[in-house]
């Protein structure tokens, strides 16, 4: 499970690689060179500053935002789809459609009125 990282560190390491994007040869230099100086992975602090240019509107993709809302709206289609398929089965339960199941008993637990009760008189033994 990936650990947190406190958002003050992380703001720190995007606006670090931003300052000085222009003295490295890519991204990923930087990122590198910034992720040694603030303890982390540099290709966490490269996916931070592509993250934070799409939240700006500098680069196309989904904002954290957008993310968020998309993850929200999917978790609850999931669970209407579950308490869907629950009223389905309560619907054709009530409905007659399907019945209980069946139990290996013979009637042992249930009232029967053909059959009387049994007891040690019942049980067959030595004649």
């Amino acid at each position: 499970m990936p650990k947190k990282i406190d958002l003050a560190l992380r703001e720190r390491a995007v606006r670090l690689v931003r300052e000085h994007r222009s003295e490295y040869p890519s991204l990923t230099a930087a990122s590198a060179a910034v992720a040694r100086q603030v303890g982390v992975g540099h290709e966490s602090v490269r996916r931070w500053v592509l993250q934070a240019d799409i939240d700006d509107g500098t680069r196309d993709g989904v904002t954290s935002v957008e993310h968020a809302e998309i993850k929200r709206l999917k978790s609850e289609n999931t669970r209407l789809r579950e308490d869907v398929a629950i009223l389905k089965a309560a619907t054709s339960f009530v409905r007659g459609e399907v019945s209980t199941p069946a139990t290996d008993d013979d009637g042992f637990h249930r009232h029967d009125e053909s059959r009387r009760p049994r007891g040690r008189v019942d049980l067959p033994g030595p004649a």
